[in-house]
């Protein structure tokens, strides 16, 4: 509270006596997205503007809560969010403001809130990372349901607790509904699918010849590429038809509605849209760039190009239902 009062004090004596190039800025940043992956882009937009910007980092959907219970006096100016469930969650309980067409216009509307209230800077598909050694294409499953089939029984590696499979079982649960989604975890579960603490754990018990399929996101698979090269035994496979197994979120960012600097805080979001920093995004993170303009990896198939399912991102702001779900399967 003496923090949220001091921060305002300042923007009063800024904003009244014109002394903004005199006062150093400083935004609040609460961050669901790992610091190696934003910390750099972070730090040029601090070197570009002179804004100062303090950054507390940590699981997506423990942030979001942190910011509901903190309300009107969350000190965060933005919220950078790694999935578009837990931004729809705070767009529903009325915590962010709408952000200006000039950096809504930049990203397709498909990848940003339809009321405005949040962009997505990234986007990130669904996939199965599959060996290379052990499963040929031709075998490969036309969609994640073909999952609890016998032939696949203690192959596939799962990871429940990570936010992004969380936020895949919420997709699933609007596309299909809550009891095909359900028979299909019971299914997974009766499979014997292998738990796995997070994607990249999936992507490497794969390339030891521990299971052969993972769920995981897209980018996962690069990274281990850049690391041991192309002889890695592993590659993505994206599910054909629309399938829910391709489903494709973003990451993004919002303004929270306390913010008492929104001006400064959409020089962030600007910053996160332009060239340079979708260019590092894609480059080095193997992350689809949102704004246009920008050349995507040429690792990466173009995303135009991917058999997406058609979701409202918004729709998957219910991730208190789905961690019940998952809780009463007996998943977490």
């Amino acid at each position: 509270m003496p923090n949220r009062l001091l921060r305002a004090l300042l923007f009063v004596l800024i904003t009244t006596l014109g002394l903004g190039s005199a006062i150093a800025q400083t935004l609040t940043v609460y961050s669901g997205r790992n610091e190696a992956f934003v910390g750099p882009v972070i730090e040029a937009f601090e070197q570009t503007t002179g804004i100062d910007v303090e950054v507390r980092y940590g699981g997506t959907a423990a942030l979001a809560a942190v910011i509901l219970e903190e309300g009107n006096l969350s000190p965060a100016d933005v919220f950078l969010a790694q999935d578009a469930g837990a931004l729809g969650a705070l767009s529903r309980e009325g915590l962010f403001q709408r952000l200006p067409d000039s950096i809504l216009s930049q990203v397709d509307a498909r990848f940003r809130s339809p009321e405005g209230l949040w962009v997505g800077v990234t986007g990130r598909a669904r996939v199965l990372v599959y060996s290379t050694e052990n499963v040929a294409e031709e075998e490969l499953p036309m969609s994640v349901f073909e999952l609890t089939g016998p032939e696949w029984q203690g192959r596939v590696g799962w990871a429940p607790t990570n936010g992004s499979f969380q936020a895949f079982v919420t997709a699933m649960r609007v596309v299909v509904g809550e009891e095909r989604t359900r028979e299909w975890l019971q299914g997974m579960i009766a499979n014997g699918v292998n738990e796995y603490r997070n994607n990249s754990s999936q992507v490497d018990a794969v390339g030891r010849g521990e299971i052969d399929l993972g769920l995981v996101n897209h980018y996962y698979l690069f990274r281990f590429l850049a690391e041991y090269g192309e002889d890695f035994p592993a590659r993505n496979h994206f599910p054909p038809d629309a399938d829910i197994g391709a489903l494709i979120n973003v990451a993004g960012a919002g303004i929270l509605a306390s913010s008492s600097q929104p001006e400064v805080a959409q020089e962030l979001i600007t910053f996160f849209l332009g060239q340079q920093s979708q260019q590092h995004f894609t480059d080095t993170v193997f992350e689809y760039p949102l704004a246009g303009g920008v050349a995507v990896n040429p690792l990466l198939p173009p995303l135009d190009e991917l058999e997406s399912p058609e979701i409202d991102l918004s729709d998957l702001d219910d991730l208190e239902r789905t961690l019940e779900l998952l809780q009463e399967v007996g998943a977490l």
